[in-house]
């Protein structure tokens, strides 16, 4: 497990809790079996923005029409959010998703329902295979319990050249063999596999990734524009963390942000920090992707959640210092301590989005990725009651997964 090193004072102990602290320490129901209608408030539906509009929740689903005992919670001026979704997250509240047990990894996975995340894949970092495949047994688990959408493995098919928070030491090609053998591990709940396409054995790996039904994504890549195009005819999907460890965007050499930016089969990933994307970088894939192929992700280790201090990323030390994670050695970017509800907040307030394309790129695109839109990713009739509440400067007031409040609006 990653926590942090070294004493800390009793002051920023306190301050470190109660961060963590949940608004409502217990998942509690949010109606008693009593139908309820949540009023009044902005609702964002596909269709667009609902005006003092109403969402039904009966048991576990949002329902068509409200029955005559349905009580009422006013909830005038704030906004109605689908749950977010989160297909790129490597932990939180001090616990990782790559090391920590059982426990942690349910601790990891509560921190980021308390930010609004109500689906999330649990991603690895690179490891040894043997170490990797015991993993993807315990996180598939926890997938076959509900407690995570499935499982992302982040390395160790990825380029030296462009490694990033991973240990060189542990990096291999992508042999179809390999793939496969923690593919198989995962039990059927392998979602999404970064891939150096480039790299011997890269094609190969994505056609048996596409034939299996998990995401190829391309990512950690020194590829060029072609090996990109090909690639993508191949099968891939998503590009992983777009802009953040692979080649610039040149005019002679456009590399693989340019085949990734015009091909509509492909999803791109934003990490909407403000630390590893340029707001005009962000500018920029909006613009020639579009709302519909972007997915905003957290890449989130261990300290989103909980605060600065010393932890481990795999093998890897990690300083996080006014919240940026750096390698301790070579001070590399090393993921994030974003939350989805900051994301939120960031693109509309900061890059200045409409309220509708931000909502698409944290609820309807990954949801529609993970092949799960028929359940999550909108507010529509008969889906999962997974809803975030805000207020009317986009702050996070309240948090309902599968019909019961992780964070209740009406406790503060």
């Amino acid at each position: 497990m990653a926590i942090p090193s070294g004493a800390r004072d009793s002051a920023q102990s306190a301050a470190t809790a109660a961060r963590a602290r949940p608004a409502t320490t217990h998942p509690r129901p949010a109606t008693d079996k009593v139908p309820l209608i949540l009023s009044g408030a902005n609702v964002v539906m596909p269709t667009g923005t609902l005006k003092e509009g109403q969402v039904v929740i009966d048991g576990t689903r949002i329902a068509g029409t409200a029955p005559e005992n349905a009580r009422r919670t006013d909830l005038d001026g704030h906004w109605l959010l689908p749950g977010f979704v989160d297909i790129h997250n490597h932990g939180g509240g001090g616990a990782s998703f790559t090391s920590g047990t059982p426990e942690d990894v349910l601790k990891g996975i509560h921190t980021h329902r308390l930010h609004g995340t109500t689906t999330l894949v649990a991603s690895t970092v690179t490891g040894d295979m043997d170490f990797l495949a015991r993993r993807a047994g315990l996180l598939a688990e926890l997938a076959e319990q509900g407690d995570i959408a499935g499982i992302h493995f982040e390395g160790p098919f990825i380029s030296p050249c462009r490694k990033g928070a991973h240990s060189e030491e542990l990096l291999r090609d992508p042999d179809p063999a390999d793939v496969r053998r923690l593919v198989d591990a995962a039990r059927g709940h392998a979602t999404m596999v970064t891939l150096a396409t480039e790299l011997p054995g890269g094609i190969d790996s994505v056609r048996l990734l596409a034939e299996r039904g998990v995401i190829a994504a391309i990512g950690h890549t020194d590829a060029s524009y072609e090996q990109t195009v090909e690639a993508i005819e191949a099968g891939a999907t998503v590009a992983t963390h777009l802009f953040n460890a692979m080649p610039p965007l040149g005019h002679r050499e456009p590399g693989p942000i340019a085949a990734l930016l015009e091909d509509e089969r492909i999803t791109v990933e934003l990490i909407n920090d403000g630390t590893h994307l340029h707001p005009a970088s962000l500018q920029l894939a909006f613009h020639h992707a579009g709302a519909d192929r972007v997915a905003f992700i957290t890449d989130a280790m261990d300290a989103a959640g909980f605060g600065d201090g010393r932890y481990m990323l795999g093998p890897l030390e990690v300083e996080v210092a006014d919240g940026v994670a750096r390698l301790v050695e070579g001070g590399s970017i090393a993921g994030s301590t974003l939350t989805l509800d900051r994301a939120f907040k960031r693109a509309v307030t900061v890059d200045r989005l409409p309220v509708e394309d931000a909502v698409t790129a944290l609820s309807a695109n990954p949801a529609k990725l993970l092949g799960r839109y028929d359940r999550i990713g909108s507010l529509e009739p008969g889906k999962d009651a997974d809803l975030v509440v805000l207020d009317s400067g986009f702050d996070l007031k309240g948090v309902m997964r599968r019909g019961e409040w992780v964070v209740d609006p009406q406790l503060g």
